[in-house]
């Protein structure tokens, strides 16, 4: 054989060889920096489990169907919101318990849990497939964007997820503007609180709702009653109901009926007589949204709620 021969032979299973690994590269999973060390995915998931209500809203965001999920706050299945986006899912546990169970019968390749799993869970959890734990400081501004991009990239989504949040941004900004000429009449402080057989709590500007709100133009005002990372305050007693006396109040409820609830808040003097109240700018919102949710299209649901309710009260 020419050694002109022998070089092209060469070159041809050189190249060949160089696609071949490629091709192996491509195939691999993602790496993903987590909670509890980085995770090394063998190949891109085909059957995702969610453990926490914001890695089922980031995975429906990107086009994934989970075969699991977790059951609401005070629900029987997945948050309103998003049933009708994954009716066939099946239910392997709450917030707080998961069904380990359910979850080795569904096989799955990927679990996406919630940032506060602890350590002899998520072992357990490993055990039956990679799991992640993102490692993400609670109550900012940007925890729930954060959170989902950390899902996306489990899920090899994150370009559609970094889409979906931009134009999620555009929406917000342009949101702003209308709420703006409605809140320069009405002013702009708000309070999104969580109401209780036991009393009203205040919830923290740092949650996932208490953020839209004020991306969409309004100052939330906690009046130092909530402790450092914590969610809400305590309950407050009846004579403390003044400091939710703002321009605009939200009200969040966990059953069907938040304005049955509404009405019972009413009947308290106390909540009567507060300012907000008087001028109709006390509005009942779905606790199962507001305060128990996140993700991106939670996020888009809650500020279309926003909108309607802001403007419809200017009308």
């Amino acid at each position: 054989m020419s050694a002109s021969n022998v070089i092209r032979r060469f070159l041809t299973i050189f190249t060949l060889g160089t696609a071949l690994l490629s091709q192996i590269a491509n195939a691999a999973g993602p790496s993903v920096d987590t909670k509890y060390g980085t995770v090394e995915l063998e190949q891109t998931p085909q059957r995702v489990i969610t453990l926490y209500e914001g890695a089922l809203d980031a995975a429906v965001a990107v086009g994934v169907e989970p075969l699991g999920a977790v059951v609401t706050r005070g629900g029987q299945g997945v948050a309103p919101y998003i049933q009708d986006s994954v009716p066939d899912i099946n239910i392997v546990g709450t917030s707080r318990e998961t069904n380990l169970e359910a979850v080795i019968a569904l096989q799955p390749d990927l679990i996406l849990a919630a940032p506060t799993l602890n350590q002899e869970q998520y072992q357990l959890l490993s055990s039956v497939a990679p799991t992640i734990v993102p490692d993400i400081e609670r109550y900012q501004s940007d925890s729930w964007k954060n959170e989902s991009l950390v899902y996306a990239r489990a899920m090899d989504k994150q370009a559609e997820m970094n889409r979906v949040l931009g134009d999620i941004a555009q929406e917000t900004a342009a949101l702003k503007k209308r709420l703006a000429q409605v809140q320069s009449d009405t002013g702009n402080k708000a309070v999104l609180m969580r109401w209780m057989p036991q009393g009203a709590m205040l919830m923290a500007p740092g949650i996932f709702a208490s953020t839209l709100l004020e991306s969409a133009g309004f100052e939330l005002e906690d009046s130092g009653l909530i402790k450092p990372g914590r969610p809400h305050s305590s309950p407050l007693s009846q004579e403390k109901l003044n400091v939710i006396d703002q321009d605009w109040l939200f009200m969040a409820t966990l059953n069907d009926d938040g304005q049955k609830a509404m009405d019972a808040a009413k009947t308290s003097p106390a909540f009567s007589r507060l300012e907000v109240v008087k001028q109709e700018r006390a509005f009942p919102v779905d606790g199962t949204l507001w305060t128990s949710a996140s993700g991106p299209l939670a996020a888009r649901e809650v500020l279309r709620q926003l909108d309607t309710l802001v403007q419809g009260q200017a009308e």
